[in-house]
């Protein structure tokens, strides 16, 4: 039609030739092209996100805004991303989902060439498409197991988590090839582990994966080496406040490329789940974004929690949060931390873990396997502060419960999206009067 023409949205730095260059051929109609300026990656994101259809958005390649969150966006509203590379860069244009690349000095035959090959021309009458979904990348040949540990707090989460590492990191199958990733938000693992550096971590991991792809070499050299326990520790934030710089397709794919790296992966994450489904609000969600994506990814999830009726209660809330988010319940494993030494104690908490009480917070779920029960030893903060071994009667029962789970249970794939569902005619009520009276709405 006469009237279509793109509608390009533009991004670059300061005085960058090709961006004035492609404003005049707009301003001239030498191109059939509605360009408009953003300046900053914050724009670009509440104007693909303002209602208004674009064909493209044309981005410098030099820019830190051109990331897999900012190519996402855009690919959820029909708009294809093109990079604009001066040849200064080295990021891998075909890892960050880029449509099209073109030079820096770019004509207006090869731009329109690019456009009507990658992007859709939009028609005065054009309403804003709508947003879906992007599809996932299939899954590489070969990806490692992950086991996440939470709880509530001061139940000992973080010990365990070591102890948990160290039991796998003894197999010899496993030598090498076990990692401990620090994702909660008040982290603690470097405390822990008397880590003489705080840098790289997962933000260093994470932003490295904004803009391309690391291997499995250079995903292990942002982790350090824990001598005399066989594990690399992947160490977290460093405040709680850096979540913020976190972005979460980044951060998803940084998770998958530390799996693809690592044959286990243990992570210390925190129990709280919520996003803008359960509170109605995106901050939460984004400050929940590591725990959210590391449960969710999870092969097993082990739910910490203390003896007694306030360690109890504790355990039956974080389990019944996760059964809400979407974790199987057969994905979770209970384990009580201190737990007395008689038979008859560990039984009537299994029994109340696994029993009535489970059912009434979390109706129809059956949980992985009874509760693991670790005894309380003496002069533990010790043994850690000290970086001695920890006892074996901590570590034997973690690392053989989760290792019989792990040999016996294929990876589960990540649940299915939910599907619409049809709404029969009437069942919704009427606003027409019924039965000789008038309904709310008539009289409305």
């Amino acid at each position: 039609m006469a009237t279509d023409r793109y509608v390009v949205l533009g991004l670059a730095r300061a005085r960058a030739p090709w961006f004035g260059h492609i404003a005049r051929w707009a301003n001239a109609a030498s191109l059939p092209v509605d360009f408009v300026k953003a300046v900053s990656g914050e724009e670009v994101h509440a104007r693909l996100r303002s209602g208004r259809p674009f064909s493209a958005l044309l981005v410098d390649g030099g820019l830190i805004a051109l990331d897999r969150d900012l190519v996402q966006l855009a690919d959820r509203y029909g708009c294809a991303v093109i990079a604009v590379d001066d040849g200064r860069s080295a990021r891998s244009w075909r890892d960050l989902g880029v449509a099209a690349v073109l030079p820096a000095d770019v004509d207006r035959g090869v731009l329109l060439d690019a456009l009507r090959a990658v992007a859709r021309p939009i028609a005065r009458h054009d309403d804003l498409p709508v947003a879906s979904d992007p599809a996932e990348p299939a899954p590489g040949p070969w990806r490692g197991r992950s086991v996440a540990v939470t709880g509530s707090g001061g139940v000992g989460r973080s010990t365990l988590a070591m102890a948990l590492a160290t039991g796998l990191a003894a197999d010899p199958r496993d030598a090498g090839l076990v990692v401990l990733a620090d994702l909660a938000l008040h982290a603690q693992q470097a405390l822990l582990h008397d880590a003489g550096d705080v840098v790289p971590g997962v933000v260093e991991l994470v932003d490295a994966y904004r803009g391309s792809a690391l291997d499995a070499a250079a995903v292990r050299g942002m982790c350090f080496s824990v001598a005399g326990r066989g594990y690399d520790l992947l160490l977290g934030l460093r405040r709680h406040r850096d979540w913020t710089a976190l972005r979460p397709r980044a951060l998803a794919v940084a998770l998958d490329g530390v799996r693809r790296a690592y044959r286990i992966v243990v992570s210390d994450v925190d129990p709280d789940v919520e996003g803008e489904a359960e509170c109605g609000s995106l901050d939460v969600e984004d400050r929940n974004l590591l725990a959210r994506a590391a449960l969710r990814e999870a092969d097993v999830v082990l739910v910490v929690s203390l003896p007694g009726v306030g360690g109890i209660h504790a355990h039956l809330r974080v389990v019944r949060d996760l059964v809400e988010f979407g974790i199987p319940g057969a994905r979770i494993v209970p384990v009580v931390n201190r737990a007395p030494r008689g038979p008859r104690p560990r039984a009537e908490l299994g029994a109340a873990l696994a029993g009535p009480l489970l059912a009434a917070a979390c109706p129809g779920a059956t949980l992985a396997s009874t509760p693991i029960f670790v005894p309380e030893r003496r002069r533990l903060d010790d043994l850690v502060r000290d970086g001695a071994p920890l006892p074996p009667q901590i570590v034997r029962p973690l690392a053989g419960a989760v290792r019989a789970l792990l040999d016996r249970t294929p990876e589960l794939p990540p649940p299915p999206a939910a599907e619409p569902l049809a709404v029969a005619a009437g069942s919704l009520g009427s606003w027409a009067a019924e039965d000789g009276e008038a309904g709310e709405g008539a009289e409305a």
